[in-house]
C-alpha cells in the first residue's frame, strides 16, 4: 500500500485559514463545522512571545482508532492508499469515532445526527489532483502525497508538542517544526 499523508510546515504557516475555507467550500459546509481547522499555539512572556499555527484535519492514520470503534463500518480505510473514508449513510450517530480520535477529526452534526470527517478529497485524488486544502494554501505549507516520500523532506518530524503521541494511531502526517514545537520527534 502507498499510504497517503500530509506535510505541514509549522515554521511558515501565517494562519490565513485559506485551507479551512477551501475545505468548507469543497464540502459545502455551513457555518460551524470545520473538517480542517487552523489551531494557534502561543506562549512566552513579554517581550519574548512566540506563536505558530498547526493546520489540523483527519490524518488518515495507519492504525485509525475511529475505524476500530465504529460498530457499523461507517468509516473504512481504503487498502490501496490508506484514506479513511466516511460513509454517512451507514452512520448511526453513536459518536464512538469522535471520542476515540486523538486529533478531534470526526465531528458530530446535531442536525443530521451523524458524524462526518475529512475524506482527503478522495474524489479529487482519484482524478490525480490534490486535496482542496493543499491547493488553496497560499503559503504552500501544506503538501499531500505518499507518506514515505513526505518523510524524505528535510527536517521533518512526526511528533510535535501538545499533539497526541503518534505511537497510538500512527498518523499519516509529518511536520516541518517551528522552533517552539519541537518535542523529541523524529520520523
Amino acid at each position: 500500500m502507498n499510504q497517503i499523508g500530509f506535510y505541514d510546515d509549522l515554521s511558515s504557516c501565517i494562519g490565513c485559514r485559506t485551507c479551512e475555507i477551501a475545505c468548507k467550500d469543497k464540502n459545502n459546509l455551513e457555518v460551524g463545522p470545520r473538517l480542517r481547522r487552523v489551531v494557534e499555539v502561543d506562549g512566552g512572556t513579554f517581550p519574548d512571545l512566540w506563536s505558530y499555527k498547526v493546520s489540523m484535519s483527519c490524518f488518515h492514520c495507519e492504525d485509525p482508532a475511529c475505524v476500530k470503534v465504529c460498530p457499523v463500518d461507517a468509516l473504512v480505510k481504503r487498502p490501496e492508499d490508506g484514506i479513511v473514508v466516511p460513509y454517512p449513510d451507514k452512520c448511526i450517530g453513536c459518536r464512538r469515532c469522535e471520542w476515540a480520535c486523538p486529533y478531534r477529526a470526526p465531528q458530530y452534526d446535531p442536525v443530521s445526527k451523524k458524524v462526518f470527517k475529512c475524506n482527503y478529497c478522495y474524489d479529487l485524488v482519484d482524478q490525480g489532483f490534490n486535496p482542496a486544502c493543499v491547493d488553496a494554501c497560499i503559503m504552500r505549507v501544506l503538501k499531500a502525497g505518499v507518506l514515505e516520500t513526505l518523510k524524505q523532506e528535510p527536517g521533518v518530524v512526526s511528533k510535535i508538542k501538545d499533539l497526541a503521541d503518534p505511537r497510538f494511531t500512527h498518523p499519516s502526517v509529518v511536520f516541518r517544526p517551528h522552533p517552539k514545537s519541537v518535542d523529541e520527534g523524529t520520523v
